[in-house]
């Protein structure tokens, strides 16, 4: 079992998709971390953001085994790689409430701000692909991001 968190304004009670944005690393979905201190950041920077409600950190518990042995299709980015930023971009760029892959459950690492502005640089042509992993590699600590895209994937999280 794994324990993770999800940031916010407000405390989670039922997850509901819908509500989810487009164009986030790994599509639209809901999004948790395995770093507590992460996920309060993260609620942190949204009250901040949208000037109402109070930081909030929902935890959850989520078993990738069983998930795995259920069927659930599964991506796992252990590191920044090529194949990683390729998702990410293509991911940032699909405005729609459509996903562009067929993953329930996509794990890997954060594009936070400092990737995401690197990432921009490889959009706009001034880095290779190639480029934009050396940077990254040698300039970002790494924070696991884990995404659930589906309603049959929301089923594994167990709320503590």
């Amino acid at each position: 079992m794994t324990k993770l968190h999800h940031g916010s304004y407000m405390d989670i009670d039922t997850i509901d998709l819908s509500k989810s944005k487009p164009g986030k690393d790994f599509g639209k979905g809901f999004y948790l971390n395995p770093d507590y201190d992460q996920a309060l950041l993260w609620a942190e920077s949204r009250v901040r953001m949208l000037q109402e409600g109070e930081a909030t950190v929902t935890s959850y518990e989520f078993d990738l085994d069983r998930a795995l042995e259920c069927g659930l299709n599964v991506k796992i980015f252990a590191d920044y790689t090529e194949e990683w930023a390729e998702f990410v971009v293509n991911n940032r760029r699909n405005a729609s409430d459509s996903l562009n892959h067929s993953y329930d459950i996509v794990i890997g690492p954060v594009a936070d701000d400092n990737v995401g502005r690197q990432i921009q640089l490889y959009m706009q042509g001034y880095w290779s692909i190639a480029q934009l992993i050396e940077k990254i590699k040698y300039t970002v600590k790494k924070s696991t991001q884990y995404f659930f895209g589906s309603e049959e994937a929301l089923k594994f999280l167990n709320k503590l």
